[in-house]
């Protein structure tokens, strides 16, 4: 695209949506070209923030008459890259921040009307302001949108009750690659019409179109959350958890995270305000809520009968029941300072991988072997949501080595290292943070020729101009049509 052609399209946006909200200064558009983790930078020609979802619809259609490719963005805080222009200068960020608006709760039907804009934790709080649980929880919540929440499939702590974002979805309003609005706003849980048009864009991260509002599922929201701790010997003891977890809680049970000793003492080190409740370390950590319609003191008295078993079977070493709601959150904070322990430890390799619940015993063994032949003195930090099988396998560079020269030395051969054991597992090597531009190469190695060409086929039959989101996701592909 020229100048003069950016110039045009920039004029054109600008009489579209109103000079202000046309940023084009290097000083305004920074923050919206720079990923959370500044992995990476790009460049744009502008970002745009439209109003509403026929403002996207009229910049969408702008873009595809200046085939300028568009790049959505919700709250900026993905870890694969996904909502980060290319380098080139000619892509269009679209910032959906100002689609800010909640358009309607309906506490009967269980559903909460939202645009893409809305801050995640804006809708818990608007669903327990009609005594309604929004369950979808994760570190980020404070600042991602359900946009890109939807855009990513995200996960969080909740998924072993409530599941992913897709489950929790029943309808979209979206503006696909021809600039037209897609009014798919339906609060239904059956609505056998036809193909499920809104599960394409989910997970999709806008390379088949811009996610502008949705209608979420609510649930009624629980009398009390009980919350426990408990010491194991090895991940194989947790399965074995997990399964007797499961027989007593059934679907009371909505959280159970798994964090190695390794991760509790980084925890220990950089933040000793957090203490462990443990007088001996154990090899493995549990993390298990309750959520119960009933009592407290029926799910204390559940998780009494179900730790005294656990403990007498040799399954579970130790065990501590959450007094109150500080001591919940304190329980918590462990879970959730582990990434932040790792940030002051020093860099590191993350891997954010989903294998079969009952392999994970063994991908933890065997992987773990692997690397530590490959990488001597790596630390393996093993964390995450064990319910589900989504593992956070991050390798932690040796103790008093260059944290710099060891990045660039194994991050490559660990990264196969990991993908390989995956593979071999049956899993996947992007569990709930998408595959954005970071990890598109590696999903088109290890996906099937077959699954490589439909999704080629899908994104060109919906954006044969290849305007939205290119270079994420899958790659393209000119005569995939």
């Amino acid at each position: 695209m020229t100048d003069t052609q950016t110039a045009r399209f920039i004029a054109a946006c600008r009489e579209t949506i109103g000079a202000s909200h046309v940023l084009t200064d290097d000083h305004d558009t920074e923050p919206y070209l720079v990923d959370r983790r500044k992995r990476y930078k790009g460049s744009a020609c502008a970002v745009l923030l439209p109003a509403d979802t026929n403002q996207i619809a009229a910049l969408v259609r702008l873009a595809r008459e200046h085939r300028v490719a568009i790049v959505p963005q919700g709250g900026n805080t993905g870890l694969a890259g996904g909502a980060t222009p290319d380098a080139s200068g000619a892509q269009a960020v679209i910032s959906l921040k100002r689609l800010n608006k909640i358009r309607g709760i309906d506490p009967h039907n269980n559903t909460i009307t939202a645009e893409a804009g809305v801050i995640l934790a804006e809708i818990q709080a608007r669903a327990a302001s009609v005594q309604r649980l929004f369950p979808l929880s994760l570190a980020a919540e404070g600042s991602c949108t359900i946009g890109g929440n939807l855009s990513t499939n995200a996960g969080g702590t909740g998924v072993l009750r409530y599941g992913n974002t897709r489950e929790l979805c029943l309808g979209l309003e979206v503006v696909t690659p021809q600039g037209e609005i897609w009014d798919g706003l339906r609060g239904l849980r059956k609505d056998n019409t036809g193909y499920d048009l809104h599960d394409l864009y989910i997970g999709a991260e806008g390379t088949l179109g811009i996610i502008t509002a949705a209608v979420m599922k609510l649930h009624p929201a629980p009398v009390a959350k009980v919350t426990a701790l408990a010491g194991l010997a090895s991940p194989h003891a947790t399965l074995d958890f997990l399964s007797m977890a499961q027989h007593h809680a059934s679907a009371l049970l909505t959280g159970f995270e798994l964090m190695s000793d390794f991760s509790m003492r980084l925890v220990g080190r950089h933040f000793p305000q957090l203490r462990y409740p443990f007088g001996e370390p154990h090899a493995q950590t549990v993390l298990l809520e309750l959520s119960d319609a009933e009592s407290e003191e029926h799910a204390r008295a559940l998780f009494e009968r179900l730790m005294e078993q656990t403990i007498e079977q040799g399954v579970v070493e130790d065990a501590v029941v959450a007094e109150n709601l500080a001591q919940s959150k304190a329980f918590w904070d462990l879970r959730e300072h582990i990434p932040l322990a790792q940030a002051e430890e020093g860099l590191n390799i993350k891997h954010d991988i989903a294998v079969p619940i009952s392999s994970i015993g063994r991908f933890i063994d065997e992987t773990d072997a692997i690397v530590a032949q490959a990488a001597p003195g790596a630390r393996m930090v093993t964390f995450g949501h064990l319910g589900d099988g989504n593992l956070h396998y991050n390798v932690q560079a040796p103790e008093g080595i260059d944290q710099k020269q060891f990045l660039k030395e194994f991050q490559t051969s660990i990264n196969t290292l990991v993908y390989e054991q995956v593979h071999r597992h049956r899993g996947s090597i992007s569990a709930e943070h998408g595959l954005g531009q970071m990890k598109v190469d590696e999903a088109m190695h290890y996906k099937s020729p077959v699954e490589i060409r439909l999704m080629q086929t899908l994104k060109a039959a919906l954006d044969p101009d290849n305007l939205m989101n290119p270079g994420k996701v899958v790659r393209w592909k000119e005569n995939a049509a």
